[in-house]
């Protein structure tokens, strides 16, 4: 099963339409298609992100999802890369998939550095999509 870590911005975009990439990438996680990785850091990032007002997300829902993912994903630690990020934030999910051989798979490519286990929603779908 393929391993990936993914950016918040996927989350949103998957919560906010089931039209797309990032929504397809979801559901693969839910028929064990692809194996989450996460840490405790990036669960904390996915529950602030998703409960601020401006998406309106309820907290029920964002609560739900989290737990879901939790049961269903594979806790991890990973060790502090050395390598320079304009955004910290960023470095977590980075160090979490460099850590566990895994996809990362974000919308904003263009924050991190070129490096094939990091793709954008349709780079992971045409490469493993089913």
């Amino acid at each position: 099963m393929r391993k990936v870590v993914l950016d918040t911005n996927i989350l949103v975009s998957a919560l906010w339409s089931k039209q797309g990439n990032p929504f397809r990438i979801f559901e693969m996680l839910f028929v064990n298609e692809i194996a989450l990785y996460y840490t405790d850091e990036i669960i904390e990032e996915y529950s602030e992100v998703l409960c601020r007002a401006k998406f309106g997300f309820s907290k029920d829902r964002v609560e739900s999802l989290l737990h879901e993912l939790k049961k269903n994903g594979v806790l991890t630690d990973s060790a502090v890369s050395a390598v320079v990020f304009l955004d910290e934030t960023d470095r977590k999910f980075y160090d979490a998939a460099k850590a566990n051989d895994a996809i990362l798979i974000t919308g904003n490519t263009k924050h991190y550095h070129d490096q094939p286990f990091i793709m954008t929603p349709l780079e992971f779908l045409l490469t493993f999509g089913t």
